[in-house]
Parts: structure tokens; sequence; C-alpha cells
């Protein structure tokens, strides 16, 4: 019995899901609303009601409950698979691009009109700061991609696109525009410019019987 009890106490409770849900919805409200920098997690600790050795314990610093707010709210946005790979990769784009926008205004005066990346930039030098917030965001990022990877794939099947196309680089293509634009040029992200973005690429990889004639 005793051992049995030594090895529950090193186990110790199970992490209460509802806890992890206040703190990071109440995170995403102030990062919101406050930038990377008017993030605090003595804040965040007295708003949800949770003890702060409780949000050190799973979020040792504002970079971890930062990137862990992004990818809960990552997590929530679904893809959607309408059998058009060309409007349903436009509406993935639109969603990533909705996302950075959020984030590079958070905490600004509304109407502001710079060129700053702002919490997108934060969030990639967390990455960079630690060595486990930059593997929790390829995690985050790998489940994203394997859900557009099985979207393009569906449509390479039937035969929308073509039977050799690299998936993986296609989205690269795509995805990888809206984050330059952001984080390197500061050029604004939109639904024109995601729609743009996907015909230049599946102008390439369409199938070519596919590709309606030109008028």
């Amino acid at each position: 019995m005793r051992e049995a009890g030594m090895n529950q106490a090193r186990r110790g409770r199970p992490r209460d899901a509802q806890v992890d849900e206040r703190v990071l919805r109440t995170a995403a409200g102030l990062l919101l609303e406050r930038g990377y920098n008017g993030l605090s997690i003595d804040e965040v600790a007295e708003r949800a009601g949770v003890a702060k050795t409780t949000l050190y314990r799973r979020w040792p610093t504002k970079d971890h409950l930062a990137v862990a707010v992004v990818a809960r709210l990552q997590d929530d946005d679904g893809i959607d698979d309408t059998g058009d790979i060309r409007r349903d990769l436009t509406d993935y784009m639109e969603k990533i691009a909705d996302a950075l926008n959020r984030m590079r205004s958070a905490g600004r005066t509304a109407g502001r009109d710079d060129r700053s990346a702002g919490v997108v930039a934060e969030l990639v030098a967390a990455g960079a700061r630690h060595d486990d917030i930059g593997e929790m965001g390829r995690q985050v990022y790998a489940r994203r991609n394997a859900l557009a990877l099985g979207l393009i794939e569906r449509a390479r099947l039937r035969g929308e696109l073509r039977a050799d196309l690299d998936a993986a680089v296609l989205l690269d293509q795509l995805a990888g525009a809206l984050y330059y634009r952001v984080l390197v040029t500061g050029a604004p992200v939109d639904r024109a410019y995601a729609e743009r973005l996907v015909a230049a690429a599946l102008d390439g990889a369409m199938n070519r019987k596919e590709i309606p004639p030109c008028p």
C-alpha cells in the first residue's frame, strides 16, 4: 500500500483541463487587447482565478503562454472540404490571413497604419529563444499541415490536380507567401490576395484538362 501511495504521489494529480481552458481564454483576451507587451502572467492568473504557481508550472514564461494561446486558437479553426480545391484552398488561406492580421494588430489603436508584424514576430522570436517552444510550434503546424495536405491529396485523387503534384511544396508556396508578406514586407494579406495567390499556384498544379479555357 505504501509503495502504491508513493507511486501515486510521484505521478501527481491529473492536469485540470477546465483550468487550462479558463487560463487560455483569459490570456487570449489580454493578448488581443493589449498585444504581446501587455500580456502578464500575474494578471492572467488574477483574472482567471488561478494561483500564479499553477500558471508557472504549466507555462514558465510569457513566451510559453502566448504560444499556447495561439495553438489553442488554431486548433479551433477547421479546414473545410467542399470538393472544390480552388475554393477550399482560398478559404483556408483567408483563415490564415485573418489569424495573422488578428495577431499583427493586437494591442494597436484601431485604424493605425503601420507594417509591423506585431505579435506574429514575437511568437517567431519565442520559438527561437526556447527550444521547447520551437518544438511546440512545429507540432502545431504539423497538425494543421496534415489537414491541409489531406485536402490537397483528395483533390489530386479526384483528378483536379496533377498526379505528380508535390502537395507539401504547394502548401509551402501558399502559406509561406502569407507569412513572408506579414513578417518581411509588411504588405496586407486578405481575401483578395488569397484568391490571387491560390490562382497563381494552381495554374501550375491543376490537371490541364481541369483548367477552364480562356474567354
